[in-house]
């Protein structure tokens, strides 16, 4: 029925040669496909025709090339059991997502206990310092003793309690409990956890990282750049990956290697969905876009007798146009020549467009 529909319309429109445009000397370069399609609104609407303007481009594709996603040399930590224990219970899996402070695992360790008794004792020398410089004080005031006694009294006090100071940092350090004897490894950053090296009752100290973390908020993109590329892309210059994700180019290598004819190319991107560490896609780099170029939907362009092609709005219908493009970036395309900012270009239906056009 549809392809009965499309020969009823085939008769009922007519081609004639596309008006010069407005402005005759933005297209006077390209040639113009001879051949306007007489449709009306309805019947455009029947073959599914939609339309979009052209939008003065910033920039252009320069090129795709192959990346691999991976955390930034900066994002990835390792947590490491600082005392050695023994593991009571894992709180995460690999894959979870952490936030800063969120306990990992608990860790059983005679230390702890040895710690715990240590700030008892310090904190019993505490009071007994306090206790007596204050009576030494309050005698020296008197003039009962020296003052020189005092001082002594006062700095036995601050020495007691630099030392328990000391013994409670480094049971916060672990997040200890004493108590029990045990304390809790906890996520230094937020992220996701990529690596884990413990289970429940396994012995751990600090020669293992229990848990390693990859920063959740950036990655890095690694490719080689191909000798021609290098020198086109600069630091600055955006990169948008097939999913819309888009980041900014932190480095080019300045040596070519000599077996690839390439340089390492890396670029910072944003954590979005389906960004994941270890995953291999593609990328593509933009620069700078000529004056002139406008930006259309990539669906607009198509070829046609070889040529890249795209349907106008006319008064009366749309005219085929041969047209300059260069590479896609995503959904959209850039035209060199052949069209101006503002002007409405098919964007859907362009295969029924283009047999209609194929036919007249």
């Amino acid at each position: 029925m549809r392809s009965l529909g499309l020969l009823t319309l085939l008769a009922a429109c007519s081609a004639e040669p596309e008006a010069e445009p407005v402005n005759g000397t933005a297209n006077a370069a390209m040639p113009v496909r001879p051949g306007a399609l007489n449709l009306s609104a309805e019947q455009m609407a029947w073959i599914g025709v939609r339309f979009a303007a052209a939008e003065t481009a910033t920039e252009i594709a320069i090129g795709t090339v192959p990346v691999t996603v991976a955390p930034p040399p900066n994002a990835r930590v390792a947590v490491a059991a600082i005392i050695p224990g023994v593991v009571t219970r894992t709180l995460v899996v690999e894959g979870d997502s952490v936030r800063a402070g969120q306990p990992l695992a608990v860790v059983a360790a005679r230390e702890l206990l040895t710690l715990g008794a240590g700030v008892e004792q310090a904190s019993a020398r505490v009071a007994v310092a306090r206790a007596n410089d204050g009576r030494l004080g309050q005698l020296a005031r008197e003039g009962i003793i020296a003052g020189a006694r005092a001082d002594e009294a006062r700095a036995a006090l601050r020495e007691a309690q630099a030392e328990l100071n000391e013994q409670r940092r480094i049971v916060a350090m672990v997040n200890g409990s004493p108590a029990s004897g045990t304390y809790t490894l906890t996520a230094p950053i937020a992220g996701r956890v990529t690596s884990t090296a413990i289970q429940t009752g396994s012995p751990v100290d600090g020669t293992t990282a229990a848990y390693v973390i990859d920063a959740a908020s950036r990655y890095e993109l690694t490719a080689q750049l191909p000798e021609r590329l290098i020198g086109q892309i600069r630091p600055g210059m955006a990169v948008q990956m097939g999913d819309g994700v888009r980041g900014t180019v932190s480095s080019v290598g300045a040596v070519v290697d000599p077996q690839t004819r390439s340089a390492v190319l890396r670029a910072a991107i944003p954590a979005a969905p389906g960004i994941v560490s270890g995953r291999s896609t593609s990328a593509t780099l933009l620069g700078p876009a000529p004056m002139g170029a406008v930006i259309v939907p990539a669906g607009a362009v198509i070829d046609i007798d070889g040529r890249p092609t795209i349907f106008v709005r006319t008064d009366k219908g749309v005219a085929a146009r041969t047209v300059e493009a260069g590479e896609k970036a995503g959904d959209r395309a850039v035209i060199f020549k052949g069209l101006r900012a503002g002007e409405r270009v098919a964007t859907s239906g362009t295969s029924e467009l283009k047999s209609l056009a194929g036919q007249n």
